[in-house]
């Protein structure tokens, strides 16, 4: 099995030396793809002056986070894709660690892990929830998007995900249509059509929380029709067996709307609590699953709470 990170930047040269670093000091042998979406900064000379320890592509023109990644994708040898935003970094064994659930789990597309949310002093402010009991465990298939429906499965930003090149493939890459507002998340829900997941509950990974993250110049009302988008998508695709215990789209809604309207109060943005607030806030299902979710952020996420975790044993 063979990994290739690749590292999506542009005009973040500072940060990019230590995404780089935190690729090639992988306890396992990997490729490193750095791929430019045309930086006006020395990004390309500084790359190139790695030699052929990192393989480099750059745009002719600016095109998009989306575009850039999935033009990494296509210079990326390995069988296995570790997406990398310029601003986050590794763990030096992230790769050895997934390397070893994903051999223990044939028909596996996309693995997830633990990551911590640093500050600029790279000081960590949280992390990000257990998913099911042990060291890994994976999700079959037709669990998949009825645990991301729910908020169950979090497989997260790129930073803490991998996939199989060849169902990344499958999909046609990431849309740029989103580009950088759940351009991710899309693409998970996409792969996850191909099969099983794995989730490593180690902080791996290490995702950067500042003013210039790329999701920052996304209006809070951008952001919560692109959720509802996604679980739109995500609800076609839940499996026969779960659509007996699935709420309404309708329901779901209503959560996206309460959940993102409180997100508005907290940041004091008071236009946009306004322009939310609707009958979802007098909706007990959306309260009941905004407490659900809160929860399952804080803690582990119960063997009960989806059908089938299975524990994988090192």
């Amino acid at each position: 099995m063979k990994f290739s990170v690749v590292i999506s930047t542009y005009n973040r040269l500072d940060l990019l030396r230590r995404a780089i670093d935190s690729a090639l000091n992988q306890t396992i042998p990997c490729e490193v793809v750095v791929a430019d979406d045309c930086s006006t900064e020395d990004t390309e000379n500084y790359v190139r002056s790695l030699g052929e320890s990192v393989v480099y592509h750059r745009n002719e023109v600016n095109k998009g986070h989306a575009a850039t990644v999935n033009a990494g994708v296509q210079k990326a040898s390995g069988d296995w894709i570790k997406f990398l935003d310029d601003d986050d970094y590794l763990d030096s064994n992230c790769l050895a660690e997934m390397a070893k659930a994903i051999a223990l789990c044939p028909g596996a597309v996309i693995c997830s892990c633990i990551a911590a949310q640093v500050n600029v002093d790279e000081v960590e402010l949280s992390r990000t929830p257990q998913v099911g009991p042990g060291l890994a465990c994976y999700i079959p298939q037709t669990d998949i998007h009825y645990g991301m429906l729910l908020e169950l499965v979090p497989f997260g930003t790129p930073v803490q995900v991998a996939c199989q090149r060849q169902a990344f493939c499958q999909t046609g890459g990431w849309d740029s249509q989103l580009d950088a507002n759940c351009d991710d998340i899309d693409s998970w829900i996409r792969i996850a059509q191909f099969g099983h997941a794995i989730f490593i509950n180690q902080c791996l990974a290490y995702r950067t929380i500042w003013p210039g993250a790329y999701n920052q110049k996304f209006s809070l009302i951008q952001r919560l029709e692109t959720n509802i988008l996604m679980k739109e998508k995500i609800y076609r695709l839940i499996d026969e067996s779960h659509r007996p215990h699935v709420p309404t789209l309708e329901n779901i809604k209503n959560y996206l709307q309460l959940h993102w309207a409180l997100v508005a109060l907290k940041q004091k943005n008071f236009q946009s609590f306004v322009s939310m607030l609707d009958k979802s806030f007098f909706s007990v299902f959306a309260w009941r699953l905004l407490v659900t979710a809160m929860f399952s952020r804080k803690s582990q996420i119960s063997n009960s709470q989806i059908r089938k975790f299975v524990l994988i044993e090192y």
